[in-house]
């Protein structure tokens, strides 16, 4: 039933619209009206992705009569529909807590349920140019979020955040007017709408249009030297950080990058062309300068932004490996990266808003206080560094598999990067949780006399990922199965 589609992009938008409308006076019935619509939009999210079938697809409007804003639900789009509807309502509960004290929650919520919807709207979308609408429109939707609080830092990073997308945005656009004008569609076509056949020189053409494509997303995934925006903007709120890191933007940014790889420009033209090497160096550099940047970083929310950006290149590795099995290993990495991470992010977010701690160094003992929140922490930290049977573990064996795969130094480049940078994860991860745990002889225990784990809005959804984290990392094969034909092509 198409019908669904349409509800789960429009009903978030409208909620979070009727918040801006009505401005409530009261914060009980605010969190029941914020929670129970996103409960709401979840459970429509699972409808849609139970009763509408591949082929399915909802005519919105045109902007032209050759470009359709249509929703369609294929299998990478399930994928990330499926990760939201799971991620976002443990997101808002966590949120319920943490925003009564940062004031200004009508504003906040108003977006933040509105983000819900358009980002739902990027991952079902059926063509480039709806994909590409709705991802200008988060950029938007976004940005009073990201300055949430309106101090002079937060619009610092907002106006960074704004410029770095909106260049992005216009790299990417090449995109859809080459797609257009070589291609004849902007469909989302598995094995994508260009061909080797074509003249050499629109192959060519379409190469470096790729590049740029790849570049533009890529602001939003965070690929060096365009991730300028993703530490500053941990200014904003932790919910705000979280939803930034590991739920919406970033995974969006991802996520296009392997639509227009394996959906538009197709591998038959890229792959063992310069711009497959150009785009598999750029990963690897990343992957390197992230997790080098995390282990100097001492602030926590940063130290965890730059573990992102490494992270995020994993992904766009695996995507320009341009095989079903690197892809199979970017989507792994795509779901499981954005559960670990959120987790680690409620845990800093936890000890900024309650206690004030925003440095590494701030943390000593509180693992001996903070029994459930470091506990997660820990699983997190475990699981992120790739550590069997961690569901990291899964992902980063599926992106090496991938790579080995390949024999050749495309995909050996990527083995050492991924390497190193697991070496690095474990230094900067493990660092803290030895600080949490084993604070030192000289260490005064009354200084966390006051210390204590946070309400169940917040414990609540770290220990709902946390044991998510472990079933699916002992359990991980059907999902990983079903990645895979994805990667393939036999799912949708």
């Amino acid at each position: 039933m198409n019908i669904f589609l349409i509800l789960s992009v429009i009903f978030p938008i409208i909620s979070g619209a009727l918040i801006a409308l009505f401005r409530f006076n009261k914060r009980r019935v605010r969190e029941v009206y914020v929670l129970s619509a996103t409960l709401i939009t979840s459970l429509l999210v699972v409808l849609a992705l139970f009763f509408t079938d591949d082929l399915t697809s909802f005519y919105i409007f045109s902007i032209t009569e050759k470009l359709p804003i249509m929703l369609r639900l294929d299998g990478m789009g399930r994928i990330f529909a499926g990760l939201l509807a799971f991620l976002w309502p443990l997101a808002v509960s966590y949120s319920l807590e943490y925003m009564r004290h940062e004031g200004q929650e009508n504003t906040f919520y108003t977006f933040y349920l509105i983000t819900y919807g358009v980002t739902l709207g990027i991952a079902m979308s059926q063509n480039l140019i709806t994909m590409y609408s709705f991802y200008e429109l988060l950029t938007l939707v976004t940005l009073p979020i990201v300055m949430h609080g309106m101090k002079e830092k937060n619009i610092r990073a907002g106006q960074k955040y704004v410029v770095y997308s909106i260049g992005g945005a216009a790299f990417a656009f090449i995109g859809i007017m080459a797609a257009f004008y070589y291609g004849g569609t902007t469909d989302f076509v598995y094995g994508g709408i260009f061909h080797s056949s074509m003249p050499s020189v629109a192959v060519g053409v379409i190469r470096f249009v790729y590049v740029l494509v790849f570049l533009g997303f890529g602001v939003k995934a965070a690929i060096f030297p365009l991730h300028g925006w993703l530490p500053a903007a941990s200014v904003a709120p932790t919910p705000v950080t979280a939803l930034l890191h590991a739920v919406a933007v970033v995974n969006c940014g991802a996520f296009a990058i392997m639509r227009v790889t394996y959906y538009i420009f197709g591998t038959e033209v890229l792959k063992n062309s310069w711009a497959q090497y150009l785009c598999i160096i750029m990963t690897a550099i990343t992957i390197i300068f992230g997790s080098s940047m995390a282990l100097k970083e001492q602030h926590f929310k940063r130290r965890l932004a730059y573990s992102t950006i490494s992270n995020l290149s994993y992904m766009l590795f695996g995507a320009a490996l341009m095989s079903p099995m690197g892809l199979t290993g970017a989507l792994s990495h795509f779901v499981f990266h954005g559960i670990i991470k959120i987790t680690l992010f409620f845990v800093a977010g936890i000890v900024l808003v309650k206690y004030e701690r925003a440095y590494v160094n701030d943390l000593f003992g509180f693992g001996r206080k903070m029994k459930v929140t470091f506990a997660c922490f820990t699983i997190a930290s475990l699981a992120l560094m790739g550590v069997p049977p961690t569901i990291g573990f899964v992902s980063k064996w599926n992106l090496l598999t991938g790579a080995a795969s390949e024999n050749s130094w495309t995909g050996y480049i990527g083995i050492a990067a991924i390497l190193v940078s697991a070496l690095l994860t474990a230094m900067y991860l493990l660092s803290i949780v030895v600080k949490v745990y084993f604070p030192g002889p000289s260490f005064d225990s009354k200084t966390i006399d006051d210390i204590k784990d946070p309400g169940p809005l917040m414990t609540v959804p770290l220990i709902i990922l946390t044991i998510t984290m472990i079933l699916l990392g002992m359990f991980s094969n059907g999902l990983v199965s079903y990645i895979q034909k994805v990667a393939e092509g036999i799912i949708g």
